[in-house]
């Protein structure tokens, strides 16, 4: 099992940046696959990006593409998501997950973090 605790979510303008963060704890982190999810007002929970346990591998949705960069300290047991160019679409709670294999990382989940783009 693995703990994951998400920070870094807020209010934004339409245009502007933030970088959310993911601590994580309990299983070595550097064996995990890594993900950011979302959930929209009403929506179903989405894919957002997922990163390697190295952190050679990254994938996006497309929605997110060029604006939002994944990334990982295995130092740190942390994994980022800096999302720039922000749309009020973006409005959602954030959800890190990890697991074992891309197949299995959405098998631990953090308890989101809330992120609202202002127009």
């Amino acid at each position: 099992q693995v703990q994951l605790v998400e920070s870094g979510g807020g209010l934004v303008q339409a245009g502007g940046s933030l970088r959310l963060s993911c601590a994580a704890s309990g299983r070595a982190f550097s064996n995990l696959y890594m993900a950011w999810f979302r959930q929209a007002p009403g929506k179903e929970r989405e894919f957002v990006a997922r990163i390697s346990w190295s952190g050679t591998g990254t994938y996006y949705a497309d929605s997110v593409k060029g604006r939002f960069t994944i990334s990982r300290d295995n130092a740190k047991n942390a994994v980022y998501l800096q999302m720039n160019s922000l749309k009020t679409e973006d409005t959602a709670v954030y959800y890190c997950a990890g697991g074992t294999t891309i197949a299995t990382m959405t098998s631990n989940w953090g308890q989101g973090t809330h992120v609202t783009v202002s127009s």
